[in-house]
């Protein structure tokens, strides 16, 4: 623990929405700093009993007068902004129209933060370490200047490009930038925003933790007793909603190539309802729909029935994939498209591991058979580390370091 005196704090603006690997690296963080407090300013999906049985104190909305305006102007962009999409959805607008929108929702996220912030410094004027997990990409310095505190930030990816009058903000609060540090969990993600505000200090760290609950073989067996998949058969899983930078296409057309039986687990929002439809038509598919969002212990059923997981991005995808790191931290094989130069070189040699060409569904649907035959090796403990993936205790160990160094640079 930090020679500091107070909590660690940690910030989810998104804590009420359930799935996503953001819940679980929240709950695993604050087991492993006791006292740790917990923002989440819109509520905990499924509640916070996880996050109370793990000793943190949950704040489930902001705390003084401050904050609560700052949210309550934040709700209010955030409803500006969906207006604004409804209205300016037709390509017959400009680009530059559609986008509007968009800006509102970097006001929003900003100013939601700013709300988080404030309330850290009411419950914790003397945090071991303030982090918000899942921070926007932009208004970095408005952040800080309206929260009032150093932090540190999670940046996942670049999604809403800057116009002009965000633009204008960020700069009326650029000084205050040198008041947070940015934590890109991939270099990929580091390189896109470091073209983008050249001026934020920042550094590449996984936001994944192993949390040391892998798979055991109770839980293999009764998987496959709760799905009928028999011992012998062979199963894969797909987890996660089929969004953009997803190569569903790929895959699609590597089941219509099959040529051996395949068990097949989805799990997530959204999914294309038209997708499932033809795969129930497929002779050498036996196909297994689980809808999202789940919490932990059906994500774990699922993981527990498939003899691999399935991860196929775009080409040039270079964000942190949760599903490659559950599958390093639960103990399943994987089967993966070589979308991301760094992380395909992180994989090549592992044995757990098999990487197919990104966009390639014939070399997907190779793949796919031989697993009847040549089963993967199960990642062992080492597994984490070949991601570069911290234990729990790890990864509150560097927040509270990289924290104090922030707060002794700002003095």
């Amino acid at each position: 623990m930090s020679a500091r005196s107070g909590p660690l704090v940690l910030i989810e603006p998104y804590a009420h929405r359930g799935g996503g690997h953001h819940q679980r690296s929240l709950t695993a963080l604050a087991a492993a700093y006791p006292g740790a407090l917990v923002i989440a300013p819109e509520g905990i999906a499924g509640g916070p009993g996880p996050l109370v049985r793990a000793g943190a104190c949950v704040a489930a909305g902001p705390t003084g007068s401050a904050a609560k305006a700052l949210l309550a102007a934040a709700r209010a962009a955030a409803r500006f902004s969906v207006t604004g999409q409804q209205v300016f959805d037709s390509r017959s607008w400009p680009v530059k129209v559609r986008r509007l929108p968009h800006q509102f929702t970097l006001i929003a996220r900003c100013l939601t933060e700013a709300a988080c912030l404030r309330t850290a410094r009411r419950f914790a004027p003397r945090p071991a370490a303030v982090v918000i997990l899942s921070a926007s990409e932009a208004l970095h310095g408005a952040a800080a200047l309206l929260g009032g505190t150093p932090h540190l930030r999670f940046i996942h990816e670049l999604v809403t490009a800057e116009d002009l009058p965000v633009r204008l903000l960020g700069r009326l609060a650029r000084r205050w930038e040198r008041r947070t540090v940015a934590l890109y969990p991939t270099a990929a993600v580091r390189d896109q925003l470091a073209s983008a505000f050249p001026r934020l200090r920042g550094q590449v760290r996984s936001f994944a933790v192993d949390d040391g609950r892998r798979l055991t073989e109770a839980e293999r067996e009764g998987a496959r007793a709760a799905f009928t998949i028999s011992a012998d058969a062979t199963a894969v899983c797909l987890v996660g909603g089929w969004w953009p930078y997803k190569d569903i296409a790929t895959i699609d057309g590597a089941l219509a190539r099959l040529t051996r039986p395949l068990h097949v687990l989805v799990c997530g929002t959204p999914l294309d309802e038209n997708l499932p439809a033809r795969w129930r038509q497929l002779r050498q598919v036996t196909l297994h729909i689980v809808p999202g969002p789940v919490d932990e212990p059906v994500l774990r059923l699922v993981y527990a029935a498939a003899n691999a997981a399935v991860v196929a991005r775009c080409p040039g995808v270079g964000k942190e994939s949760g599903l490659v790191m559950d599958a390093a931290r639960l103990g399943v094989p994987l089967i993966l498209s070589d979308h991301d130069p760094d992380l395909t070189e992180q994989l090549a040699d592992q044995p757990w591991a098999r990487l197919f060409p990104v966009s390639y569904p014939e070399a997907l649907a190779d793949v796919l058979d031989r697993l009847v035959t040549e089963a993967l090796d199960r990642p062992g403990p080492q597994a984490s580390g070949a991601l570069d993936m911290p234990t729990a205790a790890e990864q509150t160990a560097y927040l509270t370091d990289t924290y104090d160094h922030l707060t002794k640079e700002c003095r």
